[in-house]
């Protein structure tokens, strides 16, 4: 009797356990949990972030569609951002319908209550008393609308410039964007409407159901009886029938709850690449939410094996996912180097999708801008062809890295180096390929070469410092390639930095055509709005330190590593030099600073690391720790600069591991200072590398012993082939600096290869 009695309350108690468990499962925060969205939805002075709903690297993205987050008007429902900060394609306008309405006043929406997740969007239209929920699929995506008020509805949608076709409660439309693109919407309704039509100066025509044209809008009303509509619908750069197709594979009924759990799975599988243990929520939320930014770009815009592309204005059939929407300028640096750490089947795919888009232009360029309308060869240099080294040295070879290589080669040498420009090479490159250097103009002297934008100017120190790390990534695929007159060519011009280096003053200068130094010279304040008459976007003080491919050599033009780590604090140290008025209204992309240091701009992001490659890494474990404390938080002005959809917030994600690729085309980390007890990062190798630091915090930032595998380590970097087998990477943390540890081995640099 007791037996049994025994038999049943052990099995009563292991059922209500494991119930207690599935429900606290269920219940358990996930890493998409962390996300905060909202965080630099206020910028400090440029553009803000935005509050992308999306899943990862998908085609469809939407964010609220208003003037910026401070503003309590809503111009409507977002259907579809065609481009990284793009506006919505189509519009989604609600509204109870009274007898005397003009349907032309379709918006502003007073609203309240938004909440924002990757993977689904509510919001309250208050004027309307609607709640509007959202999730997206990949092309496609689905709308919840629930009325409260006892009356015929009216839903209105929108298209700028294209066509638009209701028919029951369906609904076609198109829209025109740049460069003979064109953006397919199919939409339906769970219900019939009782009405529908095209709306012209207000009204609703039943007759009329198609139109073509500008500013155009149809409508559907349905009866007073009906509380919540659902509208299902699905996009498409190909064509009507594509956008159906899309629509109908991902979203099969009108069930929101579910497209929004696959949305909600699918983010934790990919930011559960990270799992981390740590006692520090705001850290966590500042991580994942970078994280997340990181798979806003490139967009995967294939469609059952077809897609549309802008750079030759037709439809491929082609089993490989197509990826666009990559501002390299930006990503090159850590966001590409992220991917192929955690995901390098897909920046194969990205690889892939570069070398189609040169073979598709009308000259055999890599892209230096490529989006949704084709490449706006935006920013300067070619940095492209870091990307490609890059993922060559990791051991990337699912892609085909000799066309790669020739696409890259014939940019830099058949494309101007002129910034904003995808011209021809003409005279500023002559004379680079003959001097070394782009020449700087004098102050007042007139601009004679018609490749240069007027507006954006040569930048001729920023355009030969970067062209001088391009022709090293060149050199470098040169040499693995075996093409050893090419090879000897680009790793001879990968020291042409060294053409504008002014010895006397330890910056990089620009020079006239004569070689003359335009001088007297202002390093903080030269070159105009921006800097870009010789920098860009940012000063002088940035630019002296942009040579990532051979930093022991500009240690040696410093005059040595006491002069460089002296230079580098003078960095940190150095006054703005005017009001903040003065210094912002002439560099607007400088924000972030402490002295002449930038935290908001890619060119800086690799500074703080410097010190570690003159001895002394301590002091980028001390810079790192408290740029990331001072300027990423999780709040509404926590990103300090323009974020770039994952350009700056992959510095946040490497920095926050421990380790940051400062010279992307080597397969080495330069070693920072991690940020939580315990992290496990599943590598696109398939193994595991878990980064310990117990007691780590903001005091115990510096790095007094490391071990790899048990081994100890006293180097402050680590090879990406370490990284790839996997195993434990462990710090003992302290909160007084080792200055004997990671002293005596600085990360590698470029080393000109024996003839």
């Amino acid at each position: 009797m007791i037996k049994t009695f025994l038999s049943r309350f052990f099995c009563l108690l292991t059922f209500v356990l494991a119930n207690a468990y599935e429900i606290y499962a269920q219940h358990a925060t996930q890493p998409v949990d962390y996300v905060n969205p909202y965080i630099g939805n206020i910028s400090h002075l440029l553009v803000p972030t935005f509050p992308t709903v999306h899943l990862p690297n998908s085609m469809l993205r939407v964010y609220p569609q208003r003037e910026d987050y401070t503003g309590d008007q809503l111009e409507g429902l977002p259907l579809l951002v065609t481009s990284h900060r793009g506006r919505s394609a189509f519009g989604l306008h609600p509204r109870n319908w009274g007898e005397q309405d003009n349907l032309q006043q379709i918006s502003p929406y007073s609203y309240d209550n938004e909440e924002i997740r990757p993977y689904q969007y509510r919001v309250r239209l208050l004027d309307e008393d609607i709640q509007i929920d959202f999730a997206p699929s990949h092309q496609s995506a689905i709308y919840q609308l629930r009325f409260t008020r006892q009356q015929e509805k009216a839903i209105v949608l929108t298209a700028d410039e294209g066509s638009i076709q209701v028919e029951g409660r369906k609904v076609q439309a198109t829209q025109q964007l740049d460069n003979n693109t064109t953006v397919y919407l199919f939409a339906e309704f769970d219900q019939q409407p009782t009405l529908s039509g095209i709306i012209e100066k207000g009204v609703l025509l039943p007759k009329e159901q198609k139109a073509k044209g500008s500013k155009l809008a149809c409508a559907l009303r349905f009866p007073d009886t009906e509380q919540t509509i659902n509208m299902r619908y699905g996009v498409s750069f190909i064509s009507l029938e594509q956008a159906e197709k899309n629509l109908k594979r991902e979203i099969r009924n009108f069930q929101i709850e579910q497209v929004a759990s696959k949305g909600r799975d699918l983010w934790n599988r990919e930011l559960s690449k990270f799992r981390i243990s740590s006692s520090n929520l705001k850290d966590m939320e500042v991580f994942y939410t970078a994280l997340y930014r990181c798979y806003e770009r490139p967009v995967n815009i294939s469609e059952d094996g077809r897609y549309f592309s802008a750079f030759d204005g037709r439809v491929h059939e082609d089993p490989l996912p197509f990826f666009t929407d990559d501002w390299i300028w930006d990503t090159y640096r850590a966001t590409h180097p992220l991917r192929i750490l955690i995901d390098e089947s897909t920046e194969s795919h990205i690889l892939s999708s570069y070398i189609r888009m040169a073979e598709q232009m009308e000259h055999f360029w890599l892209p230096t801008f490529p989006e949704i309308t084709g490449d706006s060869r935006r920013m300067n240099s070619n940095h492209g062809v870091v990307t490609i080294a890059d993922a060559y040295a990791k051991g990337l070879r699912n892609f085909d890295v000799l066309k790669a290589y020739e696409a890259g080669k014939r940019a830099v040498r058949e494309k101007t180096l002129a910034p904003w420009s995808g011209a021809p090479a003409g005279w500023l490159d002559d004379f680079y390929k003959e001097q070394g250097y782009i020449p700087a103009l004098w102050p007042g002297e007139k601009e004679e070469i018609d490749e240069v934008n007027p507006f954006e100017k040569r930048q001729p120190v920023a355009v030969t410092l970067g062209t001088s790390y391009d022709e090293w990534s060149l050199g470098q695929l040169a040499v693995a390639l075996g093409k050893g007159e090419d090879a000897a060519t680009f790793l001879k011009n990968a020291l042409n930095y060294r053409h504008i280096f002014n010895k006397s003053t330890l910056f990089f200068h620009p020079k006239d055509k004569k070689g003359n130094f335009i001088e007297p010279f202002d390093y903080r304040f030269a070159g105009g709005q921006g800097a870009r008459e010789y920098y860009g976007e940012n000063n002088g003080w940035v630019y002296r330190w942009d040579v990532p491919h051979n930093i022991a050599d500009l240690i040696q033009l410093m005059g040595g590593k006491d002069t460089f780590v002296a230079e580098l604090d003078r960095t940190f140290r150095e006054p703005l030099g005017r009001s903040k008025f003065e210094f912002y209204s002439q560099l607007p992309d400088h924000t972030g600073n402490v002295g002449q240091f930038s935290m908001a701009n890619e060119p800086s992001l690799h500074i703080p690391y410097l010190y570690a490659y003159a001895g002394k890494p301590w002091m980028t474990q001390k810079r790192v720790k408290e740029l990331i404390n001072q300027w990423f938080r999780s709040d509404l002005m926590g990103m300090p600069g323009d974020e770039d959809g994952g350009g700056m917030s992959a510095f946040v994600v490497f920095s926050m591991i421990g380790f940051y690729p400062v010279t992307p085309g080597l397969p080495v980390y330069t070693i920072g200072s991690p940020f939580f007890e315990e992290m496990s990062i599943r590598l696109s190798s398939g193994k595991t590398l878990k980064v310990i630091a117990p007691h780590v915090s903001k005091t115990n930032k510096y790095i007094q012993k490391a071990w790899l595998n048990d081994s100890p380590i006293n180097r402050a970097w680590i090879s990406h082939e370490e990284i790839s087998k996997g195993g434990v990477l462990h710090f003992e943390m302290g909160d007084r600096p080792n200055k004997e540890w990671g002293t005596a081995n600085p990360p590698p640099s470029f080393v000109m290869p024996e003839k």
